[in-house]
């Protein structure tokens, strides 16, 4: 899919989205009120990046197919990367993520315990949310954690892709069968 630069705003559930592109692809999606000062002579319509948006937020779209240009070091992109292979609808952990990663591109005196932080902060830098499902990381006790748009553009993500949120946390799936019981 072919891209022009520039840059537009996307109305959707989870408030405006500022999508930016460049020569090789998205480069970012920024919240509300996070969006840097853009040029006004780079607002382009990106019609493919917004009718794929707005085909997710409708709930038919599960992917993307775009071209990305994702910016960042070697280890960011490898956490970035193992995000884009979570599948619609499911979560992992921050500590099942690090188990993934390629332990050459950790920094060479990290303990082993603290590798699921690292890739926190990797998912917190991630330049382009939604599209790179940074939602679908939650903590290791099933909680909604460590989200930069915040947890309630999490909780909304998440169910807009069928996943069942109680409260503060994903509910299990047998918690999730015994509600529908009741």
């Amino acid at each position: 899919m072919t891209l022009s630069s520039g840059w537009t705003v996307l109305e959707s559930p989870i408030g405006p989205l500022t999508v930016v592109a460049g020569p090789r692809g998205i480069t970012h999606v920024h919240f509300s009120g996070h969006a840097p000062r853009l040029p006004d002579e780079a607002r382009r319509p990106l019609r493919e990046a917004v009718e794929q948006l707005d085909s997710y937020f409708a709930g038919v779209r599960r992917g993307f197919e775009l071209d990305l240009d994702l910016d960042g070091t070697p280890f960011q992109r490898d956490v970035w990367r193992r995000l884009l292979e979570i599948p619609y609808g499911e979560t992992t952990t921050y500590g099942a993520l690090a188990r993934q990663v390629d332990e050459a591109l950790y920094d060479p005196g990290l303990e082993p315990y603290r590798r699921p932080r690292a890739v926190g902060a990797a998912i917190g830098s991630n330049p382009i949310p939604v599209v790179v499902p940074c939602h679908r990381v939650i903590g290791a006790d099933g909680s909604l954690v460590g989200f930069f748009g915040g947890l309630e553009r999490k909780r909304v993500l998440l169910e807009l892709e069928g996943v069942s949120v109680v409260g503060e946390a994903v509910a299990p799936a047998a918690a999730v069968d015994q509600l529908a019981l009741l």
